[in-house]
């Protein structure tokens, strides 16, 4: 395992790669990161696992703290071996924080090699949230997708958006499974809870961010966000600034 670093301020880094797995766990703000055709994010109390070798970028949203651990390939059984975004328990998190006080050649059979061990066990069990935006790779796909994200207050049918790029309903309907695997829909939910959760990490109100995304007032958008998220705007943000885990009501 290698050292974990804190970081009080991060300004949005261009597309690079490490040859060891990076894990970035966000404590405050919310973290984007581009990687392997998705965009994912990481609100408060949780983590993008990243594998080793993978280029990706990194920007932050709202007043942003986070802890970098990077891993050496191999070093547990267990960790996953795509992207993918986790939640961070307490016990992780103390563990990453504590980590980051390692030497650069900490002693692997001593203390802190023992605590490394955990923290890569716990790591390992972590439960994996859906937090990612997956981006097509077909020009027809990729046109609507930017289109939603310039405007995402855009509420076009799929049927719509086949006119406007020329293909038939069916056709989007097909390539939206075979290119992200989910529905047109279920697609762009996803892009909005991402906006959602990066807005509202800046401070936006929940009535602005609904109106912005489309919805006619603040109660849709709250059903939706509770129904992805198992929890409305306030509450969920509330929960992970204070590290506490409630089952969603």
């Amino acid at each position: 395992m290698g050292v974990a670093t804190t970081l009080t301020k991060m300004a949005e880094t261009r597309v690079h790669h490490h040859r060891k797995a990076q894990l970035v766990m966000t404590l405050c703000g919310v973290v984007t990161c581009e990687v392997d055709h998705s965009v994912w994010i990481v609100p408060p109390h949780c983590a993008v696992w990243i594998p080793g070798g993978l280029p990706h970028s990194l920007k932050a949203s709202g007043d942003v703290r986070i802890c970098c651990l990077f891993v050496e390939p191999g070093a547990a059984s267990g960790l996953p071996d795509a992207c993918c975004t986790i939640t961070v328990s307490r016990l992780l998190q103390e563990l990453l924080l504590h980590a980051a006080s390692f030497s650069g050649l900490y002693d692997e059979s001593g203390p802190d090699g023992r605590v490394a061990q955990v923290l890569l066990d716990q790591l390992s069990t972590a439960p994996v949230e859906q937090l990612n935006f997956p981006m097509p790779g077909d020009l027809k796909l990729r046109r609507i997708a930017n289109a939603m994200i310039a405007d995402p207050s855009d509420r076009a049918t799929i049927a719509e958006w086949g006119r406007r790029v020329g293909a038939a309903e069916r056709t989007l309907s097909r390539i939206f499974q075979r290119e992200v695997g989910m529905s047109f829909g279920r697609w762009r939910q996803q892009l909005h809870i991402l906006l959602a959760l990066q807005r509202l990490a800046e401070g936006a109100p929940v009535q602005t961010v609904a109106l912005d995304l489309g919805y006619e007032s603040a109660s849709p958008f709250i059903t939706m966000f509770r129904k992805a998220l198992g929890k409305p705007p306030g509450r969920y943000f509330a929960d992970r600034s204070s590290g506490v885990e409630r089952p969603p009501s």
